[in-house]
């Protein structure tokens, strides 16, 4: 895929106007190159980067020349959630990048469609080490391998090709089927839940009680093996 950009002498607050014309605008950099001040079409470029994403080389063309480059990270508007900028990073197609790629789920799950059960999604991306040319868009995960409740999915199950090294254990889990709890039984484990924290509160309470039990009866009493005193008498005047 190739994306025409061109030279960017405006800098600063008139990118606004460049905004409004449908132009964004970009950067390019990398390794061992000088950073370049570059316009693009919006228009040309959703339809690139709806094929391309962040993971998959493309060619930026800037005149007579083309620089191989991964879209590095695309800038929203906070409200208006249009795009402001774009930076692309110049690789080297003989030197290996480490990405994280996509994981994409297809396929119906007997165990969720049948069996009551709950698909839960633990993996949502790969970090890979390839050389960029050989990076994957992303990563197919067929969820119709899971026809039992506690089957999972693993890294070391996926198809992977062979010019890619995975950065992760093969035996992280991507997806996994959990047994879907009643109302009734979700209603009965709080219950229980809540029971156990109010016995552990009475046994804090009962272990106070004993420890102050045991501390009073260790205790000296007060003027033990000392001499009573001896009733003072009031001496008064005699009426």
């Amino acid at each position: 895929m190739e994306l025409v950009v061109q030279k960017r002498e405006k800098l600063g607050r008139i990118t606004k106007e460049l905004r409004k014309e449908g132009t964004i605008p970009a950067e390019l950099y990398g390794r061992g190159i000088e950073n370049i001040h570059l316009s693009v079409q919006l228009k040309d470029f959703r339809k690139v980067f709806k094929a391309a994403g962040e993971t998959t080389v493309i060619n930026l063309v800037l005149g007579n020349e083309k620089h191989p480059v991964l879209i590095q990270g695309v800038t929203y508007h906070p409200v208006k959630d249009g795009i402001e900028s774009i930076d692309f990073y110049k690789v080297r197609m003989d030197e290996k990048l480490k990405v994280k790629i996509p994981v994409e789920f297809f396929g119906i799950s007997v165990a969720v469609k049948d069996k009551n059960g709950v698909l839960i999604k633990a993996l949502k991306e790969l970090e890979i080490e390839a050389l960029p040319a050989n990076i994957p868009h992303d990563i197919k995960v067929d969820i119709s391998k899971l026809d039992e409740i506690g089957k999972s999915i693993y890294v070391k199950n996926l198809n992977i090709p062979a010019d890619v090294k995975v950065m992760v254990s093969g035996e992280t889990v991507v997806a996994t089927i959990i047994e879907k709890v009643s109302e009734e039984k979700e209603a009965a484990m709080q219950q229980a839940a809540a029971g156990g924290v109010e016995g552990v509160k009475v046994e804090v309470e009962e272990k106070k009680a004993e420890r102050a039990t045991e501390a009073a009866a260790a205790a000296p009493v007060a003027g033990a093996g000392a001499e009573p005193k001896k009733e003072e008498k009031k001496v008064g005047k005699k009426a």
